[in-house]
């Protein structure tokens, strides 16, 4: 087992997260990751307050193990003192910030002995949410699905490591096999945060046809768009985002966009509508060939990275106390 100071922290068996994505990760997915050793996380999005009470109860009914609730805390996002009052009342050990700081909250969580994990994209981001308190900070990389930054996962998790140490550090962007996880290791991370990936399993709540999208393309198959959201959001390239092609200064702000995308915000998920549904997918979809159980799949990810980390330790020996190949 990899054991890192993230899964001392959270207590797992595995470093992986699941990424809260909005309307696909809900309590089947969450708890077959946890059950699993992963970290799964629920993910709100623009859920109504009763239905996130709903589901986190499911939550607490399927697993005894770890698990995380992700909340947009973007300007915008309604009915926010409403949500963080049920997440308090439901006793939800892990809080996830998928977009925002969420600094002013930390103080009452932590009273409340809850961890809390912010997303980042850049460097000046993640030292405010360590100067917030936050327990553990995720740097996702310009290759993400769904809402993104401008910086590459290989340049970003470093120097985020480097800037906010000795806070745990996750890796996210372009994960999606072992290999990436143990890359993630070496990089200085504590962990990876896995998306797009846990998509095509049979626990996410989305239609098949969307799944199969996601095995079907390849690394290029997806674009940065605000076409949907009002913010750079990373989907399967499709006629939708080609239609927005020069016509970015019509686009709305968050959630205001999403709204004004009407009928194309929930086709893809409830209907398999890819051409023009919201289809969030990183760039680690040409690396999707198949939708193993989410279970089958943390064990997956896990076995490789451990069996890549050990081959390179058996690769170098020590010679005067110098590595050489």
């Amino acid at each position: 087992m990899l054991k890192t100071r993230l899964t001392e922290k959270l207590g797992l068996r595995h470093p992986i997260i699941q990424a809260g994505m909005g309307g696909v990760a809900r309590w089947r997915l969450v708890t077959a990751v946890s059950n699993a050793g992963g970290l799964g996380v629920l993910g709100v999005g623009l859920m109504p307050l009763e239905e996130m009470r709903r589901e986190i109860r499911q939550i607490k009914e399927h697993t005894d193990r770890p698990y995380g609730v992700d909340l947009l805390l973007a300007e915008g996002t309604p009915n926010i003192e409403a949500l963080m009052e049920t997440l308090f009342a439901e006793e939800v050990p892990i809080f996830v910030s998928g977009l925002g700081d969420p600094g002013r909250w930390v103080k009452e969580m932590h009273a409340r002995r809850m961890k809390v994990i912010a997303l980042v994209g850049n460097v000046q981001q993640a030292r405010r949410c360590a100067d917030s308190g936050v327990d553990i900070i995720v740097a996702q990389g310009h290759e993400a699905g769904g809402h993104t930054g401008r910086i590459a996962t290989m340049v970003l998790v470093p120097a985020v490591v480097d800037a906010v140490a000795p806070i745990p550090v996750v890796a996210a962007g372009g994960i999606g096999d072992g290999r990436g996880l143990a890359a993630a290791l070496m990089l200085g991370a504590q962990g990876a945060l896995v998306g797009t990936r846990f998509i095509a399993t049979p626990e996410a709540n989305c239609h098949a046809g969307y799944k199969d999208k996601l095995v079907q393309i390849g690394v290029d198959g997806t674009v940065v768009t605000r076409a949907y959201t009002g913010k750079p959001c990373r989907v399967v390239r499709n006629r939708y985002t080609e239609q927005w092609e020069g016509r970015e200064r019509e686009i709305k702000p968050f959630p205001l966009q999403l709204l004004a995308a009407g009928e194309h915000a929930g086709a893809a998920m409830q209907k398999g509508e890819t051409e023009f549904g919201f289809t969030p997918a990183g760039q680690v979809s040409g690396l999707v060939h198949d939708q193993p159980g989410a279970a089958e799949l943390v064990d997956r990810i896990a076995a490789e990275a451990e069996a890549i980390l050990a081959e390179a330790r058996g690769q170098y020996v020590v010679a005067d106390e110098a590595p050489v190949r």
